[in-house]
């Protein structure tokens, strides 16, 4: 069972994840409108990776015999100038989660409860990964910084981006 404080902190970190989706989401439909395909795939990829972080804390919680508690999304920014603009924002987010994740951590290991501690591990991986990707791509714009031909062959990589189920817990369910 979850004490009370980890319950809110894995509701907040829900909460958290679905604010993420929406903002890629916002960011996939920017990129699309000044026709950049490629990018607003590599954004959409992100909005179902949030979603389904989102939907691995509720598994885990409902197992645990807790309670989600969903809360409204509050707004997100809806234009960028540039696509390398969209991946600076998206490194500040995704140090933000990686700090959210820690914080969780933190929390599962004073409350001694090594099973979340245990599950929390994949997403701690998961957000090394996730840094490195997004670093990546800020540091291949920043490279043809005003080569037009050099951002349309980073379009055209990133359109091949696919979304791939993420399965932290394989073999267990």
């Amino acid at each position: 069972m979850l004490s009370k404080r980890l319950e809110d902190a894995l509701n907040a970190q829900i909460n958290a994840e679905f604010w993420s989706a929406y903002l890629y989401l916002s960011m996939s439909v920017d990129a699309s409108a000044k026709g950049y395909k490629g990018v607003a795939n590599w954004f959409a990829v992100q909005f179902k990776e949030e979603q389904a972080h989102a939907q691995i804390f509720i598994n885990y919680v409902l197992a645990r015999g807790g309670k989600v508690e969903l809360a409204p999304i509050p707004e997100v920014k809806t234009s960028w100038e540039t696509p390398l603009e969209a991946f600076e924002d998206t490194i500040v987010h995704e140090r933000k989660v990686t700090s959210l994740i820690n914080e969780l951590c933190h929390i599962a290991a004073e409350e001694k409860d090594f099973a979340t501690s245990n599950m929390l591990v994949w997403f701690v991986d998961e957000q090394v990964e996730e840094e490195e990707n997004v670093q990546e791509q800020i540091d291949a714009m920043r490279a043809v910084d005003g080569n037009k031909f050099g951002m349309y062959m980073i379009d055209k990589d990133l359109a091949t981006r696919t979304y791939v189920t993420p399965t932290p817990l394989a073999g267990k369910e």
